[in-house]
């Protein structure tokens, strides 16, 4: 089965995207790809938006099925059995088709279906499939054993092999909490669910931590946090506070980094969409910051409410930077200059060095052509 990105929702969820297709994203515990490849038993390739996104070529297209849809028990099964020559349809829009023609028979889907259209989805959507995934992982399996100094409060907890847990509190009573492979819960860490700590990831000494929230696998966080989805390898590991968000891959977020999510005013908040290329209206009250991958910031940075950073970015320096930085710019205050391609390779290689991490070709063809299209605008 293929995964396909539509253009117009893969523009909607960059900067995120710019490195990846929708189907990549992680929401919940696992990747879009994943969950689907857990429901179908099968494996699942991707069909990306954009050619410099390309991994390879696709070795079959006889059913696809539109990436930004969150899979469930119903719709794995009807995506299955359809047919030769039909199309999915679900309130009006096309969300799958098997070898499909001109002719092709239109079948209409009866089920609820969740869409991620816009970044703060993901967010939005995290309770729900922290819970879908957390059934789906630990369904027929025994966690690891829970030792005498953690405070458990009810028992929707599940700890994978090599995980290590500290003296710490969690709560399970609003939601299950999922510790991944290797992942590390620091003393005095206070949890509440639902949350997903995947594997390899770590969360400090002395961390607050609110559902929904997910942390990636290689993350490393503290702090104050609620209701947010880093996908992985990403760095929050000091006090500061981050609400209502999404950070890629990559990032990391300097000692007492600061993100507000509610407006004084309680109004709802707006945010730079790149496919209108303008400002939009998200219809949410609360909404913190959306960072694409590779971005950085300094100690002690304020984001202000629907701050958008894209991929390769750098904030520094006093006061709120502006609400939308773009990809591969140094930002210090709210002056914004580019940032050089070639120095911004030298800092992922700093930073994959210490994980022991080689930056690809296609990386390095991926950024390149990022760093073009947004040298190209501003010009």
């Amino acid at each position: 089965m293929i995964l396909y990105d539509d253009l117009v929702t893969w523009e909607n969820l960059l900067p995120l995207t710019y490195t990846r297709s929708i189907a990549e994203c992680r929401i919940g515990i696992l990747t879009i790809q994943e969950k689907w490849a857990y429901y179908l038993g099968e494996e699942v390739q991707i069909a990306y938006a954009m050619d410099y996104l390309k991994a390879g070529e696709l070795r079959n297209e006889d059913k696809r099925v539109a990436s930004h849809i969150l899979p469930n028990r119903k719709l794995a099964d009807s995506i299955k059995n359809l047919g030769e020559n039909s199309i999915l349809i679900y309130q009006g829009e096309e969300i799958a088709f098997n070898k499909a023609s001109s002719n092709s028979i239109k079948i209409a889907y009866q089920g609820e279906i969740t869409f991620i259209k816009f970044p703060w989805h993901f967010y939005l959507e995290n309770d729900a499939e922290i819970r879908k995934d957390y059934d789906l992982l630990t369904a027929e399996r025994t966690s690891a054993h829970v030792s005498s100094d953690i405070k458990v409060i009810g028992e929707n907890i599940f700890i994978e092999p090599g995980a290590k847990l500290h003296s710490s509190i969690i709560n399970t009573d609003s939601g299950p909490v999922y510790i991944g492979k290797n992942a590390e819960v620091m003393e005095g860490a206070m949890i509440r669910g639902p949350f997903a700590l995947c594997d390899n990831a770590q969360v400090k000494m002395g961390a607050k931590i609110y559902g929904a929230t997910t942390i990636g696998p290689g993350c490393k966080v503290g702090g104050e946090i609620t209701n947010s989805v880093f996908f992985a390898n990403s760095n929050k590991a000091h006090d500061g506070y981050l609400g209502n968000s999404v950070i890629g891959e990559w990032c990391n977020l300097g000692a007492d980094t600061n993100s507000s999510n509610l407006k004084n005013n309680y109004s709802k908040v707006e945010i730079f969409n790149y496919h209108q290329k303008a400002v939009i209206e998200t219809g949410q009250q609360f909404l913190g910051m959306i960072m694409g991958d590779h971005s950085k910031s300094g100690i002690n940075t304020m984001f202000n409410t629907g701050t958008v950073v894209g991929v390769c970015s750098n904030i520094v320096g006093a006061g709120f930077p502006k609400k939308h930085i773009p990809s591969f710019s140094w930002s210090i205050s709210e002056k914004i200059r580019p940032y050089d391609l070639e120095k911004a390779f030298e800092t992922i290689h700093a930073v994959y060095a210490r994980r022991s991490k080689i930056i690809t070709d296609r990386e390095v063809r991926i950024l390149s052509h990022i760093y073009n299209i947004t040298m190209n605008s501003s010009s």
